[in-house]
């Protein structure tokens, strides 16, 4: 499994609704994760340029994509962003991978 972070805001229209009939909306958010086949690790609003962000696990970034494009086409969020994270103890592997391809590229000029 992967792990991603989404990111995004809701519309005005979602925030007047929730305002209208307040209601944690934790459970839909991780039934719609859990039929793309993941796993949701933590759901929070958030105050600066995004309203929340969710850390879930998914089998691969098709199933990650596939569910924010399904709530993106809603219209209840906007600007929605998703990003895979990668852990500490993938780092080794992706810094040597770094270094050989570090070593074969050639900069502008050179």
């Amino acid at each position: 499994m992967a792990k991603f972070a989404f990111f995004g805001s809701y519309s005005p229209e979602s925030w007047a609704r929730m305002i209208s009939s307040p209601r944690d909306r934790t459970d839909s958010v991780r039934q719609l994760i859990q039929n793309a086949g993941g796993t949701m690790e933590s759901f929070y609003l958030m105050l600066g340029a995004d309203d929340f962000i969710i850390i879930a696990d998914f089998p691969d970034a098709v199933s990650a994509a596939a569910a924010s494009v399904a709530t993106s086409s809603t219209g209840a969020v906007r600007n929605s962003r998703t990003i895979q994270l990668i852990d500490w103890n993938a780092a080794s592997t992706l810094l040597a991978k770094a270094k050989t391809y570090r070593d074969a590229y050639r900069p502008p000029g050179s």
